[in-house]
């Protein structure tokens, strides 16, 4: 590692949750322990205070702004602190800001890189040409090999343009021994629970695609067949706005008559202590999980995980049926569909004492080995070499041309 790394530029819109997010002060602790300079230019947000921590520098900047007149605006303001700061690389993480990170980065001729974190919906030619802003960095970075081939089928982008490099996980954080009983306790009785409660933890914010209707059906047919026993269903996570969406989960519970066996408990700040309480993890999603970085740390705590097959999971879970007996660590049900996810859950929660034992060893081994947040850091940090070294100068030096794009 030299003594001293580069300058780089990450730019998104706010900092409140989110993989993305999280990816971005991950990245800004491994830029600084590599002896360089993390910038970070956002609106701001829960978890901005990590950023100075850690070492970064935060730019208060209107990065979620869509307004086109301002996006350019926002570009000239960028290549302004670009120079100002001598950034040697701009990585964009959100699609907006991506617009005007791209121009201001050919203005001033610094190589760009862009992460593409999600399956960026929508149809049409022109949601699809605003979406392509993600894949049109020097180097693109995609959280998962489906979103490697989403990449490359969507937009056209080269391979080898494209790298995979997978969200990480903080063992040490998620380690299941390291995490005090007083903790688990405090959940316990935040969420409402009783003692000999167990729990189905869905750790997603409350927006349709992630699922929650679905299981809220999965949790009537299993409570209305003797099989959710003594499991209480926990949905935690933000609704961002979205009022109406959570009082309207809040009704089918009451209709379904779940009032005490499903529980909307919010925002979660201690997803360990969450993922150590659960005796299951749901993935219920509808659209496709770009990654989902719920499941690895659901497993690296020894929980096991439902989750629907689409997307990313399929390849993240060691999954029953899919791999030799005895090896597994989750199961797949098809997505929108209660009664196979119904199913799973309850195969899930039948698991004897020693069978979650030997499951959780291998949950934790198979998050060491391909899901750590130290290999998401050196592979980012590898990246940004690779754009450095493309340019044929060191950093901090006279600019050359961007590293060439295939």
């Amino acid at each position: 590692m030299p003594a001293a790394f580069a300058t780089v530029l990450q730019i998104i819109p706010r900092l409140d949750t989110g993989g993305a997010e999280l990816s971005t002060i991950e990245v800004t602790e491994a830029i600084v322990k590599a002896g360089g300079r993390a910038l970070v230019a956002s609106e701001g947000g829960r978890m901005a205070g990590e950023i100075a921590r850690l070492g970064g520098e935060l730019v208060a900047f209107p990065a979620a702004t869509k307004n086109p007149l301002r996006i350019l605006a926002n570009a000239r303001r960028l290549a302004r602190l670009i120079e100002a700061e001598k950034v040697d690389i701009v990585h964009a993480r959100s699609r907006a800001p991506a617009w005007s990170a791209l121009i201001a980065a050919r203005r001033t001729g610094r190589p760009f890189v862009t992460t593409y974190h999600g399956a960026y919906g929508g149809r049409g030619a022109l949601k699809t040409w605003y979406n392509g802003v993600m894949a049109r960095g020097d180097l693109v970075i995609a959280n998962s090999a489906y979103t490697a081939r989403l990449i490359a089928e969507r937009h056209g982008t080269p391979e080898t343009r494209i790298r995979v490099i997978h969200r990480g996980v903080d063992v040490a954080r998620f380690d299941r021994a390291a995490i005090a009983p007083e903790r688990i306790s405090a959940l316990r009785e935040e969420w409402g629970l009783a003692p000999g409660d167990r729990v189905v933890l869905q750790a997603a914010r409350l927006t349709g695609w992630k699922g929650q209707r679905v299981l809220i059906e999965a949790a009537r047919l299993l409570a209305s067949s003797g099989r959710l026993g003594d499991a209480v269903v926990v949905m935690a996570g933000d609704a961002q706005g979205r009022d109406g969406y959570r009082e309207e989960l809040l009704a089918r519970i009451e209709a379904a008559g779940l009032g005490t066996l499903v529980r909307l408990v919010g925002h979660c700040a201690d997803m360990p202590a969450a993922f150590a309480l659960a005796d299951l993890a749901v993935i219920a999603s509808t659209e496709p999980e770009a990654f989902g970085r719920a499941t690895a740390e659901a497993l690296a705590v020894g929980c096991p995980v439902v989750a629907t097959d689409l997307g990313a999971p399929p390849e993240t879970l060691l999954v029953k049926g899919r791999v030799p007996e005895g090896s597994h660590v989750g199961w797949l049900a098809e997505p929108g569909d209660a009664a196979g996810l119904a199913a799973r859950i309850a195969e899930a929660l039948a698991l004897s004492q020693s069978e979650r034992a030997a499951l959780a060893d291998r949950a934790l081994a198979h998050v060491r080995a391909h899901f750590t947040v130290a290999q998401l850091q050196g592979a980012t940090l590898d990246v940004y070499r690779e754009l450095l070294a493309g340019m044929g100068e060191n950093p901090a030096g006279e600019r050359g041309r961007p590293a060439p794009r295939a």
